[in-house]
């Protein structure tokens, strides 16, 4: 059973820790929540999971229970010891790294050679949710992702064109994952209570997934960040073929010139990138 509110109040007046706003220490507290994250995930035993953000573990036991390998990765020292002190002491499953998960996306899931096949179960820290998902995408593609993330994050991720959400990270996560379900969770079920309501996600990667170059990435966020802009006016400054060719495509398909980044279709983007076959 997870935590409720006096229960990790307590256990955080005990470790002398106060959460931590800038980490985005938000506890989950509500069982419910904990069980629709394990169902939608279908985890099996012995399967690797990823976790972002642990914290004092309330996720994490319900990933363990089901016999799979937890590969857990918490920046915060103080719960990086209490999660070795309680969890690791009973479960020779939980591989707990204590670092910053920018630098280490996926844990020490990497050092294992588990990367074929595995998913990521985590209630993000909201500050850190797109570059840690940008990171992910660039260094190994789980089969499934169910992600607790703010609102407003989860909009940009499910965002389609023509929509003033629509932008570089909706076009990098929906070229390679199929938004399966989204399911709004109140502030209410997270201890200290955030001032925006949450969204539970499932991503399932694509059978045929499109990834995009470090350079690719740089560019279209740039062509976003000047999203008001005639896109023939920003890709002419390119010296780059492929970008050159990409823009007469464009033409080709119909689009002027004067079309501006976030009205241009999902098919069109993803021409920049390449493909990578999921053989799971």
């Amino acid at each position: 059973m997870p935590l409720n509110p006096n229960q990790t109040h307590t256990i955080l007046n005990a470790l002398g820790h106060s959460p931590n706003k800038k980490l985005g220490q938000n506890f989950l507290i509500d069982g419910n929540i904990v069980r629709k994250s394990i169902e939608l995930a279908g985890i099996y035993k012995n399967e690797a999971i990823v976790e972002i953000g642990p914290g004092l573990g309330t996720l994490s036991k319900a990933i363990l229970s089901t016999g799979a390998q937890l590969f857990a990765v918490e920046k915060d020292k103080t719960l990086a010891n209490y999660l070795e002190e309680t969890i690791s002491k009973d479960s020779d499953n939980l591989h707990l790294l204590n670092e910053d998960c920018l630098k280490k996306p996926l844990g020490s899931l990497m050092d294992q050679n588990q990367t074929n096949d595995f998913k990521i179960v985590a209630n993000l820290p909201y500050a850190v949710a797109t570059p840690w998902l940008e990171a992910v995408l660039s260094t190994a593609l789980p089969t499934r992702m169910v992600l607790m993330l703010q609102k407003e994050a989860a909009d940009r991720y499910n965002a389609q064109p023509k929509t003033k959400n629509f932008g570089a990270i909706s076009i990098f996560l929906q070229s390679a994952y199929i938004v399966h379900s989204t399911h709004t969770v109140s502030a209410s079920c997270f201890y200290p209570k955030p001032k925006v309501d949450s969204t539970l996600i499932r991503l399932d990667l694509k059978q045929s997934a499109i990834c995009f170059s470090k350079e690719t990435k740089a560019l279209i966020r740039t062509i976003f960040t000047q999203r008001r802009k005639q896109i023939a006016s920003l890709c002419k400054k390119s010296d780059n073929e492929v970008i050159k060719h990409w823009l007469e495509s464009l033409f080709t398909k119909g689009y002027t010139q004067s079309v501006r980044a976030e009205e241009i279709d999902l098919p069109s983007w993803q021409l920049l990138g390449y493909e990578k076959t999921n053989e799971s």
